[in-house]
């Protein structure tokens, strides 16, 4: 899980929600999906394409670029005596050789470091680049402006990889990191950090769509959950590292180092994906795959989303919420998603976001759990720290040490339902486990007493943190299931884009309950500190001045915490109805087969053609030992053998 801050928090005045969005591992940011359950023998993508009759010949495709089936698994043929995959009898797998995924987690670990580190760490040098700039309007946009470019380039990055294929893509997103790390260490001034910033956004959307879109491509529906489970430790590790090391390059060398630090590592990953990262190719030409992207979808979705984003950014900070700068945004970003659905729907020869991935309810309902639990889990992870600043009368640092329940218990438990769900290939059991657990855990915060106690939170922190890391894989494996090797990286993208809107959504609602209810108390407060102190804790101030709350008199003090307790209540009560609904999406999900086999994934320009070619006779069964198959520019599939990850 990458907190947004684990040892020492940023204040939460300083903090807009899309900075927010991180507290999620990059499983839970960009999921994926790459096959359907089950595996029957004569799937056309089984077969080799000569023609069996008239009827069968296939018409010769203009495209000279392959479209490629490919299995991103090592060889493992069967014998002549053994049944093949998916045939009655037992299951076989084509997993790799430990050798093999030790060789290609090692570097996809290093890649998710290097995301989390880069989200945490500049945290506690925000307020030293702001000094060394003059430019405290900057300070916001040193976040926002990473999250915005984050948010909005993230349906696109899995599209392209279907077209050029995922290790270019990743190298090309970890090269536009590492060159924005750059320009962010050597900036001269604040506009400079900002365009570098944004930029690293680019690449750090693609780093974790492509980690965790390789994952779902060399793992089966069975294994992948325990390999998506291991990034997220590894992104917990990184977001507790971050904030320290952060703070040490600030105090001891300078905050650049917070950039200057993801060379040597990225430099290392780039060796290592590029020299041993073996999986297939399809070779499109760039003018091809540049005729293939969904250009109008990828700009109405991105524009769309920018707007709506900066809407939110801006309400009650830079403009007030009932201004027209803000409902504009809002509304007219609304508007070019809903176009955008539209071209997707009618217009789109490789769309973005395919529409047939909501085409089941039990789909729906994997992405709205999904989706519902970051919002919740988001709250938590916002608000908890304000909790700890205001009502406890605790420093940043403290606040950051009460969030570890959250953050640990939740990547262990993500860790557990790994490996429960591989070892059993049962997820709805998990998933029913999880959702009663967060449901209870976000409720019983209303049980809390104004009293400091903090065995009480932590308890209930621990018991919501194992809520959300159990119900991470769960409806990633449901969406995964339902959907076809064609929409691997779609379902990826669409997961991790839900979420991202779902995360910024949460904090932007939470703080608007939060000030009403501060508003509504202030009064109270006028009466009992006087008008120029209450105004400091009335509705946009209140989240401002926390640390104010440790130099007032005792009485005073208590009479301030209580509100900021009653008021946070009200907002403990809107995330409990949200764990609730995502309790009744819950019910909805289906149980799937999950196939310890590796299915073949379709890349390329046209894959839908690919998909949907007309079966042949069982004499043209791929045999044994064929780990893919190629569909070329003259629209024949072609066998291509050998193992695809280096060992």
């Amino acid at each position: 899980m990458d907190a947004e801050t684990i040892l020492r928090p940023p204040s939460l005045s300083d903090v807009r929600p899309k900075m927010a969005r991180s507290l999620l591992p990059p499983a839970a940011q960009d999921i994926g999906s790459s096959t359907n359950e089950g595996h029957a023998i004569n799937d056309p993508k089984e077969l080799d394409a000569e023609p069996s009759g008239p009827n069968n010949t296939q018409p010769r495709e203009t495209e000279s670029c392959p479209i490629q089936l490919v299995s991103l698994a090592a060889a493992n043929p069967t014998s002549p005596g053994e049944e093949l995959p998916g045939a009655e009898g037992a299951e076989t797998t084509n997993k790799p050789s430990r050798g093999a995924i030790a060789l290609i987690m090692a570097p996809l670990c290093l890649s998710v470091t290097l995301s989390a580190l880069d989200l945490t760490i500049v945290t506690p040098a925000i307020p030293a680049i702001v000094g060394d700039f003059e430019s405290p309007s900057g300070y916001i946009w040193v976040g926002s402006a990473f999250i915005l470019a984050y948010t909005a380039i993230t349906p696109v990055w899995g599209s392209v990889a279907d077209i050029w294929g995922r290790k270019p893509i990743m190298l090309i997103a970890l090269s536009i990191f590492l060159v924005a790390s750059l320009l962010c260490a050597l900036a001269p001034t604040m506009d400079a950090l900002i365009v570098g910033r944004t930029i690293q956004g680019l690449g750090a959307s693609g780093i974790g769509m492509m980690v965790n879109i390789i994952i779902c491509d060399t793992f089966s529906l069975r294994d992948r959950a325990l390999y998506l489970a291991i990034t997220s430790i590894v992104w917990a590790v990184g977001s507790a590292v971050g904030p320290v090391l952060g703070g040490v390059f600030t105090t001891e060398l300078s905050w650049r180092w917070c950039f200057w630090i993801n060379l040597p590592i990225g430099a290392a990953v780039f060796f290592v994906l590029f020299f041993f990262l073996k999986v297939p190719n399809p070779n499109t030409p760039v003018l091809s795959g540049l005729k293939a992207i969904d250009w109008t979808g990828s700009v109405l979705i991105m524009g769309g989303t920018l707007m709506i984003l900066l809407g939110l950014d801006f309400g009650d900070v830079t403009f007030p919420w009932s201004s027209a700068t803000v409902i504009n945004l809002i509304v007219f970003g609304t508007v070019v998603v809903g176009i955008f659905l539209i071209n997707e729907w009618k217009l789109a020869r490789n769309p973005v976001i395919p529409l047939r991935l909501f085409a089941s309810r039990s789909t729906v309902a994997a992405y709205g759990v999904f989706a519902f639990n970051s919002y919740v889990f988001m709250g938590l992870a916002y608000y908890l720290p304000l909790y700890s600043q205001s009502v406890l009368a605790s420093n940043a640092l403290s606040s950051g040490v009460h969030l570890l329940p959250l953050i640990i218990s939740s990547s262990l438990a993500a860790a557990f339902a790994g490996v429960f769900i591989q070892k059993t290939g049962k997820y709805l059991p998990v998933m029913y486990f999880a959702q009663v657990a967060l449901t209870l855990g976000i409720g019983l915060f209303l049980n809390l007493e104004f009293e400091k106690d903090l065995k009480k939170l932590f308890v209930f922190e621990i018991l919501a943190g194992i809520g959300v890391g159990m119900n991470i894989e769960g409806p990633l494996l449901a969406a995964q299931a339902a959907a076809t090797e064609l929409d691997t990286a779609a379902v990826i993208a669409t997961m991790g884009f839900g979420r991202s809107i779902a995360t910024a959504v949460s904090v932007v609602v939470g703080g608007v309950i939060f000030q009403n209810e501060m508003n509504v108390k202030n009064p109270r407060l006028v009466d009992q500190l006087g008008p120029q102190l209450a105004a400091n804790f009335s509705g946009e101030q209140a989240s401002a001045h926390v640390d104010l709350i440790r130099t007032l008199p005792e009485e005073q003090q208590d009479v301030i915490r209580r509100t900021y307790f009653d008021a946070l209540r009200t907002v403990w009560i809107m995330y409990v109805a949200f764990a609730g609904f995502s309790t009744i999406l819950n019910f909805l999900i289906r149980g799937h087969h999950l196939s310890r086999e590796t299915k073949e994934v379709i890349l390329g320009v046209d894959r839908s053609k690919a998909s949907q070619q007309p079966e042949q006779p069982e004499s043209s069964i791929r045999q044994p030992g064929d780990q893919a198959a190629s569909v070329e520019g003259d629209g024949v599939r072609r066998r291509q053998a050998g193992n695809v990850l280096a060992s």
